[in-house]
């Protein structure tokens, strides 16, 4: 299977390298050919687009019109994967995410000839925020039980939606294509669970907390985490009952400098 992955960069010179890297590292192991790396240049300003072109392995395309899913649209047009892997330029790979990747909707494609069986429409799980003290990651983790608990009751008792983490999430071309793509009326809350909620129509969408991606928190120290558990909350709900989301408009954060490899800065095991 050809996985994609496409990486939306807003102004992420300071990240972006982290992230690709962290892909490169993964993949280089892989046969030639089995992997491509997409980052769409979304209307940048700083020296993103640069930073993308220093890499060789690295196909860049622009989006000049600002948004998330125009981004993420952009990366899903020029890719050629069976596989599309949706990473946010400020996340980095946890160790052996590639390969639970690969191997799960292999697992699922083993099955597809059980017709009972749902096909692998999208593969997800949550982010490990690694510029965070011990005591924020676990109120983040009690925040991800509280979601994954009114997403189970969404799902299998209310029989509506799904849930995927946006920058973590793994879709097949065949599901995305089936639902004609992202849905660029959204500009940035509320587009993960838009996506989930169209693709569980069409096949299985799979929440494992055992897919985790290191990510920053400059969203959650900017805005504040309680600020922000509230307006993820109230715009997941709103997009999987009312198909729309409660938030429009949106604060883009960006650092001047990045912060160090989660690998070597701060053991996460216990997260």
């Amino acid at each position: 299977m050809r996985l994609s992955f496409v990486v939306p960069a807003y102004n992420e010179e300071a990240y972006l390298p982290a992230c690709l890297d962290s892909i490169l590292h993964q993949t280089r192991a892989l046969p030639s050919g089995t992997v491509e790396i997409i980052v769409v240049n979304n209307a940048s300003t700083d020296r993103t687009r640069a930073v993308a072109l220093s890499y060789p392995a690295v196909t860049l395309v622009d989006e000049p019109r600002k948004g998330l899913t125009f981004a993420r649209q952009a990366g899903f047009a020029a890719s050629t994967g069976a596989l599309i892997a949706n990473v946010d330029a400020d996340s980095r790979l946890t160790p052996n995410w590639l390969a639970q990747v690969l191997s799960t909707f292999a697992e699922s494609e083993a099955r597809a000839a059980s017709p009972e069986i749902k096909p692998l429409a999208a593969l997800s799980g949550p982010v490990l925020y690694y510029d965070l003290t011990p005591r924020q990651r676990i109120l983040v983790h009690i925040f991800y039980l509280t979601a994954w608990t009114t997403y189970a009751i969404n799902r299998y008792l209310l029989r509506v939606g799904s849930m995927v983490q946006g920058g973590n999430f793994v879709t097949s071309r065949a599901a995305l294509e089936a639902i004609g793509g992202f849905n660029t009326a959204i500009s940035f809350y509320g587009e993960d669970t838009d996506i989930a909620r169209r693709l569980n129509a069409v096949g299985e969408v799979r929440f494992t907390f055992d897919l985790k991606m290191f990510s920053s928190a400059r969203r959650l120290k900017s805005e504040g985490m309680l600020t922000m558990a509230a307006r993820y909350s109230i715009n997941y709900l709103w997009t999987t009952f009312l198909k729309r989301p409660f938030t429009d408009t949106y604060v883009d954060i960006r650092e001047a400098q990045a912060l160090p490899d989660p690998l070597t800065a701060d053991p996460l095991a216990e997260a």
